[in-house]
């Protein structure tokens, strides 16, 4: 950071910093997490075969705009240090960023090659504007405040990104023809993350060239740097183990944000719950980064409690996630319930056997799925029968889930259910299969409200010689889904909100006594070993949970911990860098941030293809946090300073 700044000015641009973390973030929860995904799926993607066709051509897509990004970090960041150009390529990044999610707004139904074209063009603007932005911090805040301002980065983040969500989520329900609100809702992430990048492109100077731009500051000298910073990781050691123990835990990290929703789906959570455990993560995670951000370099009984705080509520909050789940009563806490017992068969054009998991209907799909390529030849349980006229099922269950194919040969089919016409809303439930294209594997879902013995019938409806009114159906298969969870979402939120007043007044009365001394003690790598001490924690009650208020405890202090395990790690690289070669430095930290993610999925890839469930590998995740807070140890970070300080002052010897 330059010297001589007045405090008027440093605030201002601290601010302008943080504002930025705001501005990007909506980036995150909308574009990247949430809406686009879904929209890619069901209306982008939905001239592609399949469901599954469309998720896998949106995984290839994240996956080409990740490599492009890994590729372009560490080269950009480097030139950008031998060139002076870190807010010069963050305003150009950010632009191209901004001008591909706006143009978001022109994607339709098929456009998926459009889509993919402009996410690919937008998640590389957003990486790499992000490398050159975490890049300013060491040239912003003096070293005293960066743990403090990159949390308040993180938790202003969590903030700005969960209120566009929210308010998209509004726009989405509220004006759902064509698709409108969706469409709208990339439009305004391209302006609030523009407007709100305002001040940095302001506020923040740009930070001066390194020692080597002597010898130019073209490819050859960028390259040149790049080798140079490959080769010296061999001397700075302390800063080569923290980014073995960040590569391990971060992976850990980023294994537990992604798969939290879809562990839920499999262990049967409604997606009522998992959606608003994502937003509980989102906005309880502000104030939690900003405590995490006063825990170290600081001392006296402020910073004791605020130690009490975190440490108690990653004690007590699976005492009470665990304690709910075996004195409260079933239909609050959402415990599993006994599945359904029986059997039925099928009548119609197939006939198979029904136990309480579902039928299937073979017949002439089956083999064009197999030309198509979406089926195996031998995979019995995925064939397709094309029916002339009506078919029912006898079920034991309640809810079901009818899986059928769309294409030109189909029609509009209805559904009954012993003997009465299922309803959507006011009117009778009539499911649109005609299209011009083959797309297998769509479902409607059919709710029942007592469970018992019931005769499921699928009947086309229609003229025959009209658009849309064949009689063939594309029935694939016929689940009976497992029986609901039932909670109460209140009780449990009004639980969880209760413990943070029991353990603030705790954290109040005991954190002068009982924590003073270990928070005395915590700095920067103590902090971030508490808050993978906590992650272990989760790994293992994610293992043993199986009720909904678990769930949302367990939500509840992931929001504690993930900010500041995130905001403290960045800060502490920025300590063990060379303020000098920030950018080439922290594009290799984008790297191993986003893309360096391979041990952890392997487990869960193990584990399913074991056990057949995620909850070994989600036990084995509290192993891979283990190892990383014993490599953290190993990090001296005195010696990691004083390194990256001698590399400055002979940068600054070069220039003289």
């Amino acid at each position: 950071m330059e010297s001589g700044v007045d405090e008027r000015t440093y605030r201002q641009r601290i601010r302008a910093w943080i504002l930025y973390d705001w501005a990007e973030s909506a980036f995150v929860t909308t574009i990247v997490a949430a809406v686009l995904p879904v929209y890619y799926s069901q209306v982008a993607g939905a001239t592609l075969p399949s469901a599954a066709r469309a998720t896998q051509a949106f995984s290839l897509t994240t996956s080409i705009a990740l490599g492009i990004a890994a590729i372009l970090s560490p080269l950009l960041g480097a030139y950008s240090d031998i060139s002076a150009a870190k807010k010069r390529l963050l305003t150009i990044f950010m632009a191209i960023g901004v001008t591909a999610t706006g143009l978001m707004v022109l994607i339709g139904e098929g456009d998926w090659v459009l889509a993919s074209a402009l996410f690919i063009i937008g998640r590389v603007g957003f990486s790499s504007a992000n490398v050159f932005y975490d890049a300013l911090l060491p040239h912003v805040a003096r070293p005293a405040d960066q743990d403090r301002v990159s949390a308040q980065g993180y938790a202003f983040g969590y903030l700005g990104g969960g209120l566009l969500l929210a308010v998209n989520v509004a726009m989405i329900l509220t004006l759902p023809e064509d698709n409108l609100g969706t469409r709208l809702s990339f439009l305004t992430v391209a302006v609030w993350w523009a407007v709100f990048s305002v001040p940095i492109l302001r506020r923040v100077p740009e930070p001066p060239p390194t020692g080597t731009a002597g010898e130019g500051s073209g490819l050859r000298a960028t390259l040149q740097q790049v080798r140079e910073m490959i080769r010296d990781l061999t001397r700075f050691d302390d800063l080569r183990r923290f980014l073995i123990s960040y590569l391990i835990y971060n992976d850990g990290i980023n294994v537990v944000i992604g798969v939290a929703a879809i562990y839920g789906a499999e262990l049967g959570f409604a997606s009522t719950d998992l959606i608003l455990a994502i937003l509980l993560v989102q906005f309880a995670g502000m104030p939690y980064s900003l405590a995490f951000g006063q825990l170290p370099n600081r001392t006296g009984r402020r910073n004791a409690r605020i130690t009490a705080f975190i440490v108690l509520n990653i004690v007590l909050l699976p005492v009470v996630g665990l304690g709910g789940r075996l004195l409260l009563p079933d239909d609050v806490t959402g415990a599993r319930p006994a599945p359904f017992e029986g059997d039925a068969t099928a009548t119609g054009q197939g006939e198979a056997d029904l136990d309480a998991r579902g039928v299937t209907l073979d017949g002439d799909w089956s083999r064009r799925a197999v030309a198509a390529g979406l089926l195996d030849a031998d995979e019995d349980a995925e064939l397709a029968v094309t029916a002339s006229g009506a078919f029912q099922v006898e079920y034991v269950g309640a809810d079901i889930e009818l899986r059928y194919v769309e294409g030109p040969e189909f029609g509009v089919f209805g559904v009954e259910v012993d003997g009465r016409v299922v309803m959507d809303g006011d009117e009778p439930l009539r499911v649109d299969a005609s299209r011009d294209t083959d797309r297998y594997g769509e479902h409607v879902d059919i709710e029942v409200e007592e469970a018992g013995r019931h005769t499921l019938r699928v009947f086309p409806v229609g003229d025959p010689g009209e658009a849309g009114g064949g009689e063939a159906l594309g029935v694939m298969s016929v689940e009976v889904l497992p029986p609901a969870r039932a909670a109460s979402l209140p009780t449990i939120l009004g639980l969880i909100l209760a413990l943070q007043v029991v353990i603030a007044l705790l954290a109040f009365l005991l954190g002068p006594t009982v924590f003073l001394r270990w928070a005395d003690a915590l700095d920067t790598k103590r902090s971030i070993q508490l808050s993978l001490t906590a992650y272990a924690v989760i790994g293992v009650w994610g293992f043993l949970l199986d009720t909904v208020i678990e769930f949302w405890t367990l939500a509840w202090l992931v929001s504690v911990v993930q900010g500041g395990s995130q905001a403290l790690s960045r800060s502490l690289y920025a300590t063990l860098v060379p303020d000098s070669r920030s950018g080439e430095f922290f594009g290799l930290f984008s790297i191993l941030s986003k893309a360096a993610s391979f041990i952890s999925p392997l487990l869960f890839v193990v584990a399913v293809a074991i056990w057949d469930s995620s909850r070994p590998a989600v036990l084995a995740l509290s192993m891979v946090f283990f190892i990383g807070i014993g490599l953290l140890r190993r990090v001296d970070v005195a010696a990691g300073r004083a390194t990256a300080e001698a590399a400055d002052a002979a940068a600054a010897g070069g220039t003289s």
